[in-house]
């Protein structure tokens, strides 16, 4: 799923290209992408764009008249620049918005179809769609704790609900708590004042430095290729490669469809987390250490 990163470089490359721009029309072509039918999405057309915002993991375009167009990429959505008209072609292709100069169209692999598309008004109608989580470029660190240690959950799940924490998800929280040197199944309500000013620091370096990054990347182009295992992450997509700080094998944990991946030296004290899948293939045999793991390996 795009994560703030990607969203702010999104929305960057938007900015160069539409703002001001009259939204000629929308050519929706994914039947369940469109979530709301008043206003009506047909408003939109003809208003000049005022004002492009991340809400979360939304990215939100502001139209003359305090209309808003929202869109959310969900886990496979994706935006692409095209010249002007170009096609909905293809089972990936959801809609199309067409302005002079350009087609902004959104694409969706997979057969879940989970992008959406809310049509709002005003400020009200924008906050409501907001889970309202913190924004940790812009919070102090009394904030980031008061928002942290409100509930007492894993720091893995705390950091991921956009309700906590905005626009932080599975790959960048990965780094964040490599870059902590703190385990992902920590328990927020023990954590230390120390603990809780590393991970502060490790959430807005981690994410200032990869939107940064990303933003050279894609220099004055439209950014293609937006995905969640990039080239120099430290431990999100590298299991059983090495930690770039220790060099022991990146470990991961499975749930559903999502896996978390910490090194085990430098964030657990050694330990490893029990994963699901694997732990159902070994019952009680589940070792402990990365030593005890890699002989179970090589019998």
């Amino acid at each position: 799923m795009p994560e703030l990163p990607d969203i702010e470089v999104y929305i960057g490359a938007l900015e160069r290209r539409i703002l001001g721009q009259p939204l000629e029309r929308v050519r929706v072509a994914g039947p369940f992408l469109l979530r709301t039918v008043e206003p009506p999405l047909a408003e939109t057309h003809g208003r000049a764009v005022r004002s492009l915002r991340r809400v979360g993991k939304r990215i939100a375009l502001g139209l003359e008249g305090d209309l808003w167009l929202v869109l959310h990429l969900m886990i496979a959505g994706r935006l692409h620049w095209k010249r002007p008209g170009a096609k909905l072609a293809g089972r990936l292709a959801l809609a199309a918005f067409d302005f002079p100069h350009g087609a902004l169209l959104l694409t969706e692999a997979g057969s879940q179809k989970r992008a959406s598309l809310h049509v709002v008004a005003g400020e009200d109608g924008l906050r409501a769609l907001d889970p309202g989580g913190l924004e940790v470029l812009a919070s102090d660190l009394a904030a980031f704790s008061a928002a942290l240690t409100a509930g007492n959950h894993t720091l893995k799940r705390a950091l991921t609900d956009p309700r906590v924490f905005s626009g932080i998800g599975n790959a960048y929280s990965d780094e964040i708590l490599h870059a902590a040197q703190l385990s992902p199944v920590a328990l927020t309500g023990k954590l230390t004042p120390d603990q809780v000013a590393r991970l502060w620091q490790a959430a807005r370096e981690t994410l200032e430095m990869w939107t940064a990054r990303l933003r050279l990347e894609a220099g004055d182009g439209f950014p293609e290729g937006v995905t969640a295992f990039r080239e120099g992450m430290v431990v999100h997509g590298r299991y059983r490669q090495p930690c770039p700080r220790c060099g022991a094998p990146v470990q991961r944990i499975r749930y559903a469809s999502n896996e978390t991946n910490y090194c085990a030296p430098c964030q657990t004290g050694g330990r490893l987390l029990a994963d699901r899948s694997l732990s159902r293939l070994l019952r009680d045999d589940w070792p402990r250490t990365l030593e005890e793991l890699e002989s179970l390996r090589a019998r």
